[in-house]
């Protein structure tokens, strides 16, 4: 494997020094991917945040930021990303309004309805199923909750396929394509954005309310 082939597998996993690497050139890099995609979640409302896949920790900060009575519970399964994201939010982590933990998204080690909202910056690419994994993301939000997916690529520039024969695993989806998988997955429902310039994705997943659909089957709320 050449050196730039090993450099770009670290985007799946980082590990070692190219791994470090990685993790300090995803945070500059997607940056301004990641606030476009923030600004489709309200300014208020989430308490309880997950972030999965959190790579080099830079959006658990922004969230931090955005929503300041929230805490954040940030997952990786790179022990190089969890080091990257602990020293990237000190502050987050020595106030306790984050932890960061290294886990697999195909088995969430979170209690169900743990969270009302959930993100995933530039990560389900990798991610096994996918509907598998979103459904542990259903099982974790409380009802009402939503999930957010922000990537870099929307699956419909022919230029981005180059990606796929450098970083091993990798697969570009389009917005009908996760919709469906979140469909599958249990979500009711799934709004899909795109910039079509740059093409960035931002997709965002909603789980029923219950206890609203309870209250409308019982003659409606009082």
């Amino acid at each position: 494997m050449g050196i730039l082939k090993a450099f770009f597998n670290n985007t799946r996993k980082p590990k070692g020094l190219l791994g470090r690497c990685m993790v300090g050139s995803m945070n500059r890099a997607h940056a301004a991917l990641a606030d476009w995609g923030l600004s489709y979640l309200p300014e208020t409302g989430p308490t309880e945040i997950a972030e999965l896949g959190c790579g080099g920790g830079r959006n658990i900060r922004a969230l931090l930021r955005k929503y300041p009575a929230a805490t954040v519970t940030a997952l990786d399964y790179s022990e190089i990303s969890v080091e990257k994201a602990r020293c990237v939010n000190r502050k987050g982590l020595q106030a306790g309004r984050c932890r960061i933990i290294q886990g697999d998204v195909s088995c969430l080690p979170f209690e169900d309805g743990a969270f009302d909202l959930v993100t995933a910056f530039e990560t389900v690419y990798f991610w096994p199923g996918p509907t598998e994994s979103f459904r542990e993301v259903y099982r974790a939000l409380r009802p009402g909750g939503a999930f957010l997916i922000v990537n870099e690529s929307d699956g419909e520039d022919p230029h981005a396929s180059k990606w796929l024969s450098v970083i091993d695993g990798m697969r570009i989806f389009d917005g009908d394509q996760l919709a469906r998988f979140l469909t599958e997955a249990g979500f009711s429902e799934v709004i899909v954005n795109r910039n079509a310039k740059k093409h960035w994705l931002c997709v965002l997943a909603m789980r029923e309310n219950s206890s609203l659909l309870e209250n409308e089957e019982l003659g409606g709320i009082s």
